[in-house]
């Protein structure tokens, strides 16, 4: 699928890095045991680590804070999705297992402290760009709210806005039906590009070995 970044989003934030992965015949169902295993223990490790700490010490928590406000949102209002995670665990909200695609998603955003978005593939249409929202743009969003898209940054089809680092929207959103995915890593921008590629092939790895298929791996905004 062809995906790009707008010169809008590239000038404003010339080092932002997109890690991306198609996936082809997966099979969505029940997390393994050990994928449960594993959220549930590192969400434990997570909020013994955060006791004494604010989630908005941690690295990757701060620099996509600090790219909500480059884009003018208020990252205190608008807290970006691997936030909200590190929060609810710390209030020992943990994430309960939803389903395979999901559960990886969440457990790699915990890990790497960065946003991430899996989207069902053949809901999507034509080319994507990653852009800064408009000011009437909006979509019901995973929350079950309406959410308004203004100066956030958004993944866009020929159909509109279907994700964001903040929330993405119902209408792509990956379920048990679901044999073709995009996964979304919203890097953060002072990683390197080796260690990019080795974050988003280990993320890649790990979900077609727990869903099958074939996928493959590209890195935007590096050139």
């Amino acid at each position: 699928m062809e995906i790009q970044l707008s010169p809008e989003l590239s000038e404003l934030i010339p080092d932002f890095k997109l890690g991306v992965i198609e996936y082809q015949n997966i099979t969505v169902g029940d997390s393994p045991q050990m994928l449960k295993g594993r959220l549930q223990l590192f969400q434990e490790s997570i909020y013994f680590e955060l006791e004494n700490k604010n989630v908005t010490e941690l690295p990757g928590i701060q620099e996509w804070r600090a790219i909500f406000k480059k884009t003018g949102k208020d990252p205190n209002r608008y807290r970006h999705s691997a936030e909200a995670l590190y929060r609810r665990v710390k209030k020992q909200n943990y994430l309960n297992s939803v389903q395979s695609a999901t559960d990886l998603n969440n457990f790699f955003s915990l890990q790497y402290q960065v946003p991430m978005g899996v989207y069902d593939a053949d809901l999507t249409e034509g080319p994507v760009e990653i852009r800064i929202g408009g000011k009437n743009e909006e979509y019901i969003g995973l929350n079950g709210r309406v959410n308004s898209l203004h100066r956030l940054i958004i993944s866009s089809d020929q159909k509109g806005p279907f994700g964001s680092p903040f929330v993405d929207s119902e209408r792509t959103a990956v379920t048990n039906n679901t044999k073709n995915a995009m996964q979304l890593i919203y890097l953060r921008p002072s990683t390197n590009l080796e260690e990019a590629n080795k974050l988003t092939e280990s993320l890649m790895n790990m979900f077609v070995q727990i869903s099958g298929g074939e996928a493959s791996y590209r890195i935007l905004g590096c050139d």
